[in-house]
């Protein structure tokens, strides 16, 4: 099927109609945030399903039952789709927490106007692109990537779901109030080290502002109180043994040759005024 039967296009990017109804799209547009709200914002296949996981266990005190009770899907629910009408998110107690694909410039007027945190995660987009053509393959409410030349070209001029990579990356790094916001590359995440660190940065201090992030003012995952080394092996465990099958550098297993250096010209070009350093350049 293609792209006009199978997408809906909203603000100038295609989307998956059989998870953005106009219904869905118009709760989104109308959500009123809190300035405690934590939305988690990845460009898909960049680590959103990490996130609806550790999140969770962070906020309870290492509480299993954070992630046993309800699918991740509705725990850190995406507020653009379906289900989020009608999971009551208004009668949610503080601190809440959600996810979304979309671009700064498609965030609904609450979202500027209250400021909620932000965790924006970011991955290497030869990475994205081949965890994106295998996902495509198997997904039946997306467009047939095609061979993976075809999808490299749709992929590189954003004409997929949720547009161009080198767009969103772009429009959140130049994000106002960046204070509000956490930088972190999937690279990152899935170091186990790492993710000891943030977990035990943001279990232990109730303020900080740590110079070992960027910009890591860490929002208010620094309001926890203090907890035991014990709760953070619980939850490093948890993290380990869920979720590290996302390999980091798999396109070099996918990608020919000419397919990566075709890649890297074209993300040379489209980010040639970035500033940012990022992990995987």
């Amino acid at each position: 099927m293609t792209e006009a039967e199978l997408y809906t296009v909203y603000k100038g990017v295609f989307l998956p109609t059989a998870l953005h109804s106009p219904e869905s799209l118009k709760y989104y547009e109308e959500f009123s945030f809190r300035p405690d709200d934590i939305i988690v914002v990845t460009y898909p296949k960049s680590g959103t399903t990490w996130s609806q996981e550790i999140l969770p266990l962070i906020l309870s005190g290492g509480d299993a039952a954070a992630i046993e009770t309800l699918p991740n899907w509705d725990r850190v629910p995406w507020l653009e789709e379906l289900r989020a009408c009608v999971l009551d998110l208004e009668q949610r107690p503080s601190r809440r927490v959600f996810a979304t694909h979309f671009h700064y410039n498609m965030m609904p007027p609450s979202f500027f106007k209250t400021k909620p945190q932000v965790i924006y995660i970011m991955r290497n987009p030869k990475d994205v692109f081949t965890s994106s053509f295998h996902y495509y393959g198997m997904a039946s409410y997306l467009v047939n990537p095609g061979t993976q030349k075809e999808f490299l070209h749709k992929f590189l001029d954003g004409k997929i779901m949720f547009g161009s990579w080198f767009d969103h990356i772009k429009g959140w790094l130049n994000a106002e109030d960046q204070e509000r916001i956490l930088y972190i590359a999937y690279e990152e995440m899935i170091m186990v080290r790492f993710s000891a660190i943030l977990l035990k940065t943001a279990l232990t201090f109730e303020k900080c502002v740590s110079p070992n992030y960027r910009n890591a003012y860490l929002l208010s995952f620094c309001l926890l109180s203090t907890k035991t080394t014990a709760l953070v092996n619980c939850i490093i465990i948890q993290l380990v043994a869920c979720y590290f099958s996302g390999i980091a550098g798999d396109w070099k297993n996918q990608l020919t040759v000419a397919e990566a250096e075709y890649f890297d010209a074209v993300y040379k070009e489209k980010m040639k005024d970035v500033k940012y350093k990022f992990v995987w350049d």
